[in-house]
C-alpha cells in the first residue's frame, strides 16, 4: 500500500491570456466587419434627413403658389396688379413715371441718396488737389496744423 499521494498541478496563468488574445482578436474583427455597414446606416440616416428637410421646403412652396394661385383668381388683384406693374390707369386718371428707381431701395435716408449720387466734377478736382497738397476737406494741414499756418511759419523764418 503504497499508495503515493496525488500531487496537484499548479495551473499556468497562460491559458488565460491565450482565451483573452483571442477573445480581443475576434471583438477586434467584429468591430472591423461593423464599421463600414454602420458608418454606411449613418451616412443614409444623415441623407434622409436632408431629403425630408427638402420635401417641408417644397410643400412650403406649393403652398404659397396655391394661395398666390388663388390671389390671381381674383379680379380686383388682376386689376391692381396691372395698375402697378403695367402702368394702367383708368379713366381721368394722370398717371405719373419715375425714373431710375428700379434699382434703388424703397426708404433712404438723405445720406445714403448724397452717396448715391455721383460726385460733380470740380468737387472732384478740389477734393484731389486738396489730397495732394496733404489738407483734408476742412482746411486743416493732416498733421496737425492749419493750412494757413505752413505759410506763415515760412514766412517767419525767412526773416
Amino acid at each position: 500500500m503504497g499508495e503515493t499521494p496525488l500531487l496537484i498541478v499548479p495551473r499556468r496563468g497562460g491559458s488565460h491570456t491565450g482565451r483573452a488574445a483571442i477573445l480581443t482578436i475576434v471583438a477586434a474583427i467584429l468591430v472591423a466587419t461593423l464599421a463600414v455597414p454602420v458608418r454606411a446606416w449613418f451616412d443614409q440616416r444623415d441623407e434622409i434627413a436632408g431629403l425630408e428637410a427638402e420635401v417641408a421646403s417644397g410643400q412650403l412652396l406649393v403652398e404659397e403658389l396655391r394661395v398666390e394661385k388663388l390671389r390671381w383668381a381674383d379680379p380686383a388683384f388682376i386689376a391692381a396688379q396691372a395698375r402697378r406693374r403695367l402702368h394702367f390707369v383708368r379713366p381721368g386718371e394722370i398717371g405719373y413715371t419715375t425714373i431710375g428707381t428700379e434699382d434703388l431701395p424703397e426708404e433712404l435716408s438723405v445720406a445714403a441718396v448724397e452717396e448715391l449720387v455721383p460726385q460733380l466734377w470740380y468737387e472732384r478736382l478740389w477734393s484731389a488737389t486738396a489730397e495732394a497738397d496733404g489738407v483734408d476737406e476742412s482746411g486743416t494741414d493732416k498733421k496737425g496744423g492749419s493750412a494757413g499756418d505752413k505759410d506763415s511759419t515760412s514766412t517767419e523764418e525767412g526773416q
